[in-house]
Parts: structure tokens; sequence; C-alpha cells
């Protein structure tokens, strides 16, 4: 599948939105996803669609239902497909607000997603029991994870992390998942659910090149994470 500007009489073309999702204040960084609305030409062929584009994550829009205030998606990494992903609900959340069709929840797989978007902020809520499992690796301090080589990690989910500030609850942090397809990923909204829970407090995370995920407890034991997304360009995809 060639991505391009124009359409082309070998196939069909589909139109990719990619948003940037968590990114820092200045709207850099951030975890590219791709947006892709489900038709008869994409029907079957997410995960050939995912792999060819190469995004850590790929969101099908399966449809959107303005009435009920919903959207149902399915999400796909480069190998698989996941029955819950962070920055793709939060990607989609935004974008949806953005296109003036605002949601309030998002019907996954793994279950109902509730989200909220105040301006170029977007919140979901989750259960960890939803997030993948992921080796968690504690180190001893920031520059130990940057030291950190993604090649060193040939298979597995494994989650590198360290404290910044303890009591401020900040943290640096890189994702390596290439049981996913995923080399290292920028921003995981799944893994900061996932350590949220097992630290058992609210975090500020700078993970990736400088990507910044924030997250809070609920008392129901649900967990919301968030952070800022902005458009970044649409592209058009040969099947």
């Amino acid at each position: 599948m060639d991505q391009t500007s124009e359409s082309s009489e070998s196939g069909d073309t589909i139109e990719v939105v990619v948003v940037r999702v968590f990114t820092n204040e200045s709207g850099r960084n951030g975890n590219e996803l791709g947006i892709v609305r489900s038709t008869p030409a994409t029907s079957a062929r997410e995960q050939e669609i995912a792999t060819a584009l190469g995004f850590s994550e790929t969101v099908f829009l399966d449809a959107v239902h303005q009435a009920e205030r919903a959207a149902r998606i399915r999400i796909f990494t480069p190998a698989k497909e996941l029955p819950f992903a962070g920055h793709p609900s939060v990607g989609t959340a935004w974008w949806l607000a953005d296109r003036r069709t605002p949601v309030d929840v998002l019907h996954e797989a793994a279950g109902d997603v509730e989200v909220a978007v105040d301006d170029d902020t977007a919140w979901i809520t989750a259960r960890p029991e939803w997030t993948p499992s992921f080796d968690w690796l504690p180190l001893a301090s920031p520059a130990d994870v940057e030291a950190l080589d993604p090649f060193a990690f040939p298979t597995g989910q494994h989650y590198a992390y360290a404290w910044i500030d303890e009591g401020a609850g900040r943290l640096r942090a890189r994702m390596f998942a290439p049981e996913m397809g995923i080399v290292e990923d920028e921003a995981t909204g799944a893994a900061a659910i996932g350590l949220t829970a097992r630290l058992e407090r609210p975090l500020r995370i700078l993970q990736g090149e400088g990507s910044e995920l924030v997250t809070e407890l609920l008392a129901d034991g649900r967990i919301r994470v968030g952070g800022t997304t902005v458009y970044d360009r649409t592209i058009e995809a040969t099947l």
C-alpha cells in the first residue's frame, strides 16, 4: 500500500487523518495516530492497512452515533488488534470533538471508554484490567531510562521508568513492544494506566522524546489518562 497525495487508478484510496497525542504544552512531540473511517474498501483489511501505515496504532472508526454521543472503534498496531489502547482513544476523542461531532463514549472491544474533551486536552477513563501486560522496569534515574537501547528488547512488552520527582509524582519513561510490532512507543496511555494502578497514585509522565501524560485515580478503581492532542496532517493511501 502506497501513501500518496493523489488518487491512483491501481486501487482504492483511503483518507488517513494523522494526529499527535500527548504532546507537550507547546504542541511538540506526541505519538502519531492514524485515523481511518471504515468503508467496504477497508473491511477485513484493517490489519493489512495498519501494518502498511506503520503507526504504533491505527484506529478504524466504524460508526458515530451523534444522538447517543457515542462512537465505535477498532484499534490495530502493526502486528495485531488491541481490545483497548490509551493514545488511540484519547486521539480519537479529540479528533471527533474537533470535527464538531463530540462523543461521551467510545465503544471498544474491551468495554465502553468514557471520554471528555476541553479544547486541546482530551481525557479517557478506563479499567486497568483492560491494559496489556508489561514487564515493568523501575530504574534508579531518568538518565538510566534515557540510556536504554530499544534493540536490547527483541521480544515482549517493556515499560521502563524512573522518578524525576517522586513527591510530585513525576516520572521519566520509555516503552518497547516488539510483540506489538513497535520498536519504541512515543507515548503509551495504556501503560500509564497500568503503572498508575501499580503505584496507586496519580502521575505526570514524560515519555519518549518529550511526550506528556497525566493520570488520575477514581474512587471506583478506574483511571483517567489525558493530555494534549494536535492535528498533524492528512494523507491518502492507495490500497
